[in-house]
């Protein structure tokens, strides 16, 4: 029924990709525990010990995906209700890899208080929130506020799931390269992704970073820059010794692209560092074409695409990362929790080459593997 090349009509046939069921065959025996009047003693025990909601409701295993539509995929600001299939979507990955209850909230509102109070009033029925693609700099302070008022994790995939993998994919690019934490790295893109990605390599070691948006690379002594991208620029040390080029890359040892299509040419990858890296992850267009990178002298290139080697993708990271968070009970995704997930991820590619520095999305040790990562490194912190 479902096997078409037309994105249209599997969509058309399926009417929506997710479905809520019973765990349990209702019969004439159970109906009466699973719903009226035994439920109510579950209610009762609840109201009096409000933290026995997560071992008897699926609270604990249940996520909510939480957008406005503002900033979907490449497309842009396109509205909450055109936002629900990728939501559908994301919700099916969740489902299928990590046994995790996720529904989809499209929000008809793009207020700041708005979506927090939305939020909030939400939250007794989810376990965790994964936001999700809300334009910056609203995101920033969404996730933030949240963050502050409740007690369940808060994860903005569209900045931390690509922060995640890019550091992932990165540890075993440098490790084929035989580079350091001293590259120099250059990002295109200076919104939720890209300052994300910074501040995460930052944590990391490696600080010797230069970001670029639409208007040119961002400087302290530009004006029209905002507080987020003041505070990455505050944290790099690439106007030390790395001289402003014709183009962004120019020296760059590493590049990362979170942008738009067709930026750079072989010709730009050649004014690069001996060996580049480039991770053009823009889509469905790259900044850059793997042939053409590789043309350019590049040594390892990741896409955000499927039919390349080296996909730099989200679903690689937000089924494990929530798996652990639930199952361990973790109630905010620390910096150290995002580099225990990358590390983790990383090492499930057991002998990295330029072909090959992120596991497939299907590799079925991504989500325990890293769940379990989470639940020793929390262990180790307690």
């Amino acid at each position: 029924m479902t096997h078409t090349s037309d994105p249209i009509e599997f969509h058309r046939r399926l009417r929506g990709k997710i479905t809520i069921g019973s765990k349990v065959p209702l019969e004439a025996e159970n109906l009466s525990i699973v719903y009226t009047p035994g439920v109510g003693a579950v209610s009762t025990a609840i109201a009096d010990d409000p933290a026995k909601v997560r071992e008897l409701t699926g609270v604990q295993n249940t996520v909510a995906i939480v957008t406005d539509g503002t900033a979907v995929l490449g497309l842009g600001d396109i509205g909450p209700a055109a936002a629900l299939p990728v939501m559908e979507g994301k919700a099916a990955i969740f489902s299928e890899f990590a046994d995790i209850n996720a529904v989809p909230i499209c929000l008809d509102t793009t207020d700041t208080d708005a979506i927090v109070d939305t939020v909030r009033y939400l939250a007794p029925s989810f376990g965790g929130i994964n936001l999700e693609d809300i334009s910056a700099p609203r995101c920033f302070e969404i996730e933030r506020r949240l963050t502050e008022a409740l007690d369940i994790p808060v994860f903005h995939d569209d900045q931390h799931g690509t922060a995640i993998v890019v550091l992932a994919g990165l540890i075993n690019a440098l490790a084929v390269t035989g580079k350091g934490a001293d590259v120099r790295i250059a990002i295109s893109g200076a919104g939720a992704a890209g300052l994300a990605i910074a501040h995460l390599l930052v944590a990391y070691g490696m600080t010797r970073i230069r970001i670029s948006d639409s208007k040119g690379v961002l400087t302290l002594t530009r004006e029209n820059i905002n507080a987020s991208q003041r505070e990455v620029l505050a944290l790099s040390t690439a106007g030390d010794d790395w001289p402003l080029g014709e183009t962004l890359i120019d020296g760059a040892d590493v590049f990362i692209g979170v942008s738009k299509a067709g930026l750079f040419t072989a010709g730009d990858i050649r004014g690069m560092a001996t060996d580049p890296i480039v991770f053009a992850l823009a889509n469905p267009v790259p900044e850059i074409m793997p042939d053409e990178a590789r043309a350019g002298g590049a040594a390892v290139v990741a896409t955000g695409r499927s039919d390349f080697p080296n996909q730099i993708n989200n679903a690689l990271v937000f089924p494990g990362l929530f798996r652990g968070l639930l199952d361990h009970g973790v109630p905010q995704v620390t910096t150290a929790i995002k580099i225990t997930v990358a590390e983790a991820l990383a090492a499930l590619v057991d002998d990295p080459c330029p072909e090959c520095i992120v596991p497939s999305i299907f590799d079925p040790r991504i989500v325990p593997g890293i769940a379990r990562a989470i639940g020793a490194a929390e262990g180790e912190r307690c």
